[in-house]
């Protein structure tokens, strides 16, 4: 999960380069502080706090350009919103966890905190952006301004932090700032969040101003969809096929959902998300994750 690509350099929406993964002023901490299983994810099994068989002495990753092909896909979709680069320069001052190892294990705690910290202030950066009114404005410029000051506590300040708690406090405010911003210009669309949509065809179903805040759509057949004003907060795009897909006007959209779906040259995107590479070798109509085609 070091070294990011061209796509991964620009994950974040906002201007800030605090908050995009900066892999070179890292020690390579998403490859060693998380678990992950074996799955369509990941080739291999890793426990939490082991260095990925594939991290050199560099702290770079060893199959960085064939991630996709040796069957580590995760690694190229996930962002640290420059969480990592901060707990490694700032939080433990560029002192790494092979040269010191007995900062390992409160670095790699630390940066469980640290992730989600940074990726409120994503969101909430670009919450501002939504144009909100002002008293929303105040809140989430003040939510803004308190996450930054957690973010910059001393390792045991942050390990005392209950994220999970700050976490919900914080997105009561983002959902409230979507709920308006999915409302203007007509009214908010369905009410999808938390839905389970694995698979499911929905080129029929009118998803413009619609709440997908968390809405599993693995493999969902998203072709031609107009996504306008749809809140997309953590929905999960694995796989999900976005062909022709109209994305330009679809709130807190993240680059690397984009990354972890499918698409082509008609899929329409922000200006801020950069079309994955990996879109080009894919056939102009993909397939949803999962589905095979009929024999004739």
């Amino acid at each position: 999960m070091s070294q990011s690509t061209g796509a991964e350099s620009h994950r974040n929406g906002t201007d800030d380069s605090r908050l995009r993964a900066d892999c070179g002023r890292c020690f390579g901490l998403c490859c060693v502080a998380p678990a992950f299983s074996a799955s369509a994810d990941f080739a291999v099994d890793k426990p939490a706090g082991q260095p990925c068989r594939h991290l050199r002495t560099d702290f770079a990753c060893g199959i960085h350009v064939d991630l996709r092909d040796r069957g580590f896909p995760g690694c190229t979709v996930f962002d640290c919103h420059g969480a990592g680069q901060r707990v490694a320069q700032e939080t433990f001052g560029g002192r790494d966890w092979r040269a010191a190892p007995e900062t390992a294990s409160l670095m790699f705690d630390v940066f469980a905190v640290m992730r989600p910290l940074h990726e409120l202030l994503w969101y909430l950066t670009e919450a501002l952006t939504l144009h909100p009114p002002d008293a929303l404005r105040a809140d989430l410029g003040a939510a803004l301004a308190e996450t930054e000051r957690l973010a910059g506590g001393s390792p045991q300040d942050l390990l005392a932090l209950d994220v999970e708690a700050y976490r919900g406090e914080v997105n009561r405010l983002l959902s409230r700032t979507g709920d308006l911003a999915r409302a203007r210009g007509g009214p908010p669309g369905a009410d999808r969040r938390g839905t389970l949509l694995v698979g499911r065809d929905l080129r029929r179903t009118d998803l413009r101003g619609a709440n997908l805040r968390g809405a599993v759509l693995i493999g969902a057949d998203l072709r031609g969809v107009d996504l306008a004003r749809a809140d997309l907060t953590g929905a999960d795009l694995r796989g999900a096929a976005l062909d022709g897909a109209d994305l330009t006007a679809a709130l807190f959209l993240h680059q690397s959902q984009v990354d972890a779906a499918r698409g082509d040259r008609r899929t329409r995107l922000p200006d801020r998300v950069t079309r994955p590479a990996h879109w080009s070798a894919l056939p102009l109509t993909s397939r949803p994750a999962g589905r095979r085609p009929r024999r004739r």
